[in-house]
């Protein structure tokens, strides 16, 4: 699969559909791969030009020594938009990659045309709580993490209907990189956009899982009003919501993209 070089990193990516139809990004959660967005590429590869990556420490990318920042989530983001020559896309991410979506849209709001975010807040969890994970990473490595992964990730009834799914996930995360792992979770406990999302003016969709243990749907209601043109759509799923509701997460996402 190609790569580019942004900054200190080697992106993996893949594209998929025409690039002659509306540019639309997904990026992925903490601990996953673009492999999570599967049904989503196969459900909209006709509609639009879908770029999917491995945010850096991720999957096929590489792990510089970190922490990164989510600047350079967000630059990462950037820069392959400009390898691909794409002037204006449609982003959506998920968690980490939700975090990410908020930066672009302050940062650089003049590159999007909408901005769907999922399962996220505009800060996750404690700054102490992710330095103590990364700590434990980088001692341990992933496979503690890997073990108890789906129980924040899914219900217990979709954990109990999709074996093959949660073990796909649980490996790809146990077999992931330690160190891009940790520095991500470094880049989580800096990462705080509270003050700063009011400026937001890309019109954005909050996706917010009513059974979300990680990122509440109070965390999605913060957004919302927050964001002058943003709009929060509940969904009945954990944290991972468009593997766990695929069908109505992408339909939601479909409509909100087809808004002028």
């Amino acid at each position: 699969m190609p790569t580019f070089t942004s900054n200190d990193a080697q992106i993996n990516y893949q594209t998929f559909g025409h690039n002659h139809q509306p540019a639309l990004i997904f990026s992925n959660s903490l601990g996953t791969q673009f492999s999570m967005w599967k049904a989503q590429i196969e459900a909209l590869k006709k509609q639009f030009y879908i770029i999917c990556y491995d945010t850096r420490g991720h999957g096929e990318s590489t792990a510089p020594t970190g922490p990164y920042t989510l600047e350079q989530l967000g630059q990462d983001v950037i820069h392959l938009m400009d390898h691909l020559e794409i002037e204006k896309a449609d982003f959506c991410g998920i968690s980490m990659g939700g975090l990410t979506g908020q930066w672009l849209a302050i940062h650089h709001p003049e590159r999007f045309k909408h901005i769907v975010v999922c399962n996220t807040a505009a800060k996750i969890g404690q700054e102490s709580a992710w330095n103590e994970r990364a700590k434990l990473v980088r001692e341990q490595g992933l496979e503690p993490i890997a073990s108890t992964a789906a129980s924040r990730w899914f219900t217990e009834p979709f954990i109990q209907s999709n074996a093959a799914v949660i073990a796909k996930l649980s490996n790809d995360l146990g077999a992931g990189s330690p160190e891009g792992y940790a520095s991500c979770c470094e880049a989580l406990a800096k990462a705080d956009l509270t003050t700063e999302i009011s400026q937001i003016r890309v019109p954005m969709l909050v996706i917010a899982g009513t059974l979300d243990p990680v990122t509440t749907g109070a965390d999605g209601q913060y957004l919302v009003n927050q964001i002058r043109n943003s709009a929060l759509f509940e969904i009945e799923a954990s944290h991972i919501s468009n593997i766990e509701q695929a069908q109505v997460f992408t339909q939601t996402l479909s409509e909100f993209l087809a808004q002028s």
